[in-house]
């Protein structure tokens, strides 16, 4: 929980040096390479969780990966090694793109279908999200054979199941009761 609070506040300094600087969009983006790439990938996550490893090498490994970084991301970097919390990398970027969201008034929906959304598929969730919740909304598909078809949908906290396992399950627990 101490670390979630300071991830936080990493964050929000961050966001608050890029406003100011009006370059949030483009750390925006730094952020979400950032927390793609520590969450891919478990050798890099592991060598910033490490005691072991040496700050400047993970300095010089952040240095290599996120080189074209904007100045703020690379100054954040600085900092938290030389905070020795760069362990909160991945979770500063997480909370610095809920944050940025928050500040935009924009959400991600995460639509899961068995096979990719097409435009015009996407254009009615939009519109239907937009609708129902009054936010701007971007569209992340995952895709996801096992749920056989349908979809699922979820916006925040909320969740909407129309996959077809689903409905499966729902029937077989029906079978199962009776």
């Amino acid at each position: 929980m101490a670390e979630s609070r300071a991830a936080v506040r990493y964050a929000k300094a961050v966001l608050s040096l890029a406003t100011e600087k009006k370059v949030a969009d483009k750390v925006n983006a730094d952020m979400k390479q950032i927390a793609t790439a520590i969450a891919d990938n478990i050798e890099l996550d592991a060598m910033l969780q490490s005691p072991v490893v040496r700050s400047s090498d993970k300095v010089a490994v952040l240095k290599a990966v996120f080189g074209n970084a904007n100045e703020a991301t690379s100054n954040l970097i600085d900092v938290l090694i030389t905070n020795k919390r760069i362990a909160l990398l991945g979770d500063v970027a997480n909370k610095y793109n809920h944050l940025y969201d928050a500040l935009r008034e924009t959400q991600v929906a995460k639509v899961t279908t068995a096979t990719p959304l097409t435009k015009d598929l996407e254009k009615k969730v939009l519109s239907k999200v937009k609708e129902l919740t009054g936010k701007t909304t971007e569209i992340e598909n995952i895709v996801d054979e096992s749920i056989l078809g349908g979809f699922i949908l979820r916006v925040g906290d909320l969740q909407y199941d129309a996959s077809i396992t689903n409905k499966l399950n729902k029937l077989k627990r029906e079978f199962t009761l009776n």
